[in-house]
């Protein structure tokens, strides 16, 4: 009986009624959970599955798992061994180094400049915006038009100069520029995001910091550098992530930009390869190629690349900010 009361008085019996509330909750969010299981937490766990077996692709589609077997890590084993599977991660590497740096200036440089009051600044943070709404591959199709050497802007731009080699072997085609072509029309279309979430972290600075910096004889150079850029540091280092994550997912641009192929082939290192063969690119090859050990394996290889460069960025920039 006391130790009923001692309960009671801490609060560990309570009537069923006061429960009510949290039971709705707990209702509302079944379905999600439901959803989630089946949709998210499933197929990971499944992937992680065929990470180590053998597969074989049968014409009985309800039986082409039948004799699928365990084979530890060979999966994992024969990626590292393979120079099309290096290929891709350093195809992967250059995109980002293209793609996510110049994204992040193109994005500040708009928000700086469009953070002042000039006529028609929201007009042009709209249109600045308006690309990022599109699909990525509708994207992708368009810009593989502007980039025709035969009928694009681009080549009436060069027959103009006098330059014939574009006509001969353009943006696209060619496996040195390929990557930088498709990094182009891809800061072209991301820069837009960027650019309103860095007009929101400009906005939540608050305007004593820079009358403090003013009253200590800074000018607009030193406010930049020494009063935004440092406040602005957690935002940089978000946007880093999130481009990071987005580029070892990059597929659709690749699809569409190289018409299903994967580029020009090359040689590295004695072994044909696709230029454009980015590591998000290669993924969608392997599963189409019934591939799925590997596929399931390279995916979670990717996992923990994503995972090891966020640390790093979070140990480099976390810090500071």
């Amino acid at each position: 009986m006391a130790k009923d009361v001692g309960r009671v008085r801490l609060g560990l019996c309570k009537p069923l009624w006061q429960y009510y509330d949290a039971l709705w909750g707990y209702l509302f969010i079944i379905p999600f959970l439901l959803v989630a299981g089946v949709f998210l937490l499933f197929p990971i766990a499944y992937s992680f599955y065929l990470s180590f077996r053998e597969t074989w692709l049968y014409s009985n589609w309800f039986d082409q798992f039948a004799d699928m077997r365990f084979v530890g890590f060979r999966n994992y084993v024969d990626l590292l061994h393979n120079p099309t599977f290096w290929y891709s991660l350093v195809a992967t590497f250059i995109y980002a180094l293209l793609l996510i740096p110049t994204q992040i200036a193109a994005a500040l440089a708009l928000a700086l400049f469009l953070n002042t009051k000039l006529p028609g600044y929201r007009t042009l943070r709209s249109a600045f915006f308006l690309p990022h709404v599109f699909d990525v591959f509708v994207v992708g199709i368009i810009w593989l038009l502007l980039y025709n050497p035969q009928i694009g802007p681009f080549a009436e731009f060069f027959k103009w100069l006098g330059i014939t080699w574009f006509k001969k072997h353009g943006f696209v085609d060619n496996p040195y520029t390929i990557l930088p072509s498709i990094a182009f029309a891809m800061v072209l279309k991301g820069m837009g995001f960027g650019m309103i979430l860095f007009l929101t972290a400009l906005n939540n600075i608050p305007e004593s910091i820079f009358e403090a910096a003013e009253i200590d004889g800074a000018n607009a150079r030193q406010k930049l550098v020494y009063v935004t850029l440092p406040l602005l540091r957690p935002m940089i280092l978000f946007m880093s992530v999130t481009g990071l994550v987005g580029v070892l997912n990059a597929f659709s641009e690749f699809y569409a930009m190289t018409k299903a192929t994967g580029g020009t082939a090359f040689q590295f290192f004695g072994t044909t390869v696709q230029a454009a063969r980015v590591s998000g690119f290669y993924l969608y090859q392997l599963f189409y190629d019934a591939f799925y050990g590997h596929a399931a394996a390279m995916s979670f290889i990717l996992l923990a690349i994503a995972l090891g460069i966020t640390w790093i960025n979070f140990r480099v920039l976390g810090k500071e900010s």
